[in-house]
């Protein structure tokens, strides 16, 4: 194995350009770290990105929005004073990957790139519009979140590409987010279902809304349908049951051992339901209890 340190992108990028066999970043390692012991992965060229400059830093951009370095942990990001009031959907996603020792380590980023259709922190950041900068050998380009996975392990990412960047959008007025799971025991564990929904008000009306589902389909699932359905409305009972039978409707999910098919298209509905009045009661102004 050939293990790297660059201390800029350039220079990482280059290493993952010029790399054969299998080639894979180093953040947190929570993920390939695992793997690797458990001799599901053993990389050629494993490229530690920790010493490049900025990619621990969250900063706010002058328009309002965030930027959030590749290596920022699930720990730093649940503690920064401000992005959790902008982003509580996102931050709490983030929060529930793993234990307090593997929050201390995990990142968005490797969440995201690990391309697990049950990854927490992706329909949250899915829901929120967020977006990463792709970096590689051909240049930079900005890239949905939804587009980055393509299936179960498997990312839109080019040889030589990496994540340098996530973006948050700014937090318009009257706006809310909110992330809910299921899962079989009370903490760590693997999504059965989960649910991203992020909507902005004018007075007590939805004007827009964005909905996104996890561990219901190959990959994290973005469902205009399901936005539609509580979009010009008050989050009324009628528009909360169409809200479900739309996100229950796009789902495609495997019978496993951790849920039924008929099991998960029925909690996608339900969470979808909860996880709209986390967000309205959010945009409203009203504080967590």
């Amino acid at each position: 194995m050939h293990y790297h340190t660059p201390t800029s992108f350039d220079d990482a990028i280059a290493i993952a350009a010029e790399a054969s066999g299998t080639t894979r970043f180093l953040a947190g390692g929570t993920d390939v770290l695992v793997q690797m012991r458990a001799d599901i992965l053993t990389p050629d060229t494993l490229i530690n990105i920790k010493g490049i400059s900025g990619v621990q830093d969250i900063t706010r951009m002058s328009d309002g929005g965030w930027q959030i370095g590749i290596a920022v942990s699930g720990a730093e990001m649940s503690e920064h004073p401000n992005l959790g009031s902008d982003w509580p959907g996102v931050v709490e996603a983030t929060d529930l990957i793993g234990s307090t020792q593997i929050q201390g380590r995990c990142t968005m980023v490797g969440n995201l790139c690990n391309a697990s259709p049950a990854a927490d922190a992706v329909p949250a950041m899915v829901a929120a519009g967020a977006s990463v900068t792709v970096t590689g050998p051909g240049g930079t380009r900005q890239v949905a979140v939804e587009d980055i996975p393509t299936g179960p392990g498997k990312t839109s990412l080019g040889t030589g590409e990496m994540i340098t960047a996530v973006h948050l959008p700014p937090r318009a007025s009257q706006g809310g987010d909110a992330y809910l799971r299921f899962i079989p025991r009370t903490e760590m564990d693997i999504a059965v279902v989960g649910c991203g929904i992020n909507l902005r008000l004018d007075g007590e009306t939805i004007t827009e809304a964005r909905v996104a589902l996890g561990a219901v389909a190959p990959t994290v699932r973005l469902v205009p349908e399901a936005a539609e359905a509580i979009i010009g409305t008050t989050l009324d009972d009628a528009a909360l049951a169409a809200l479900a039978a739309a996100a229950s409707a796009a789902c495609s999910p495997i019978d496993d051992k951790r849920g039924t098919v008929k099991f998960r298209t029925h909690v996608a509905g339900v969470l979808a339901q909860r996880a709209a009045k986390i967000a309205y009661a959010r945009a409203q102004g009203e504080k967590d209890s």
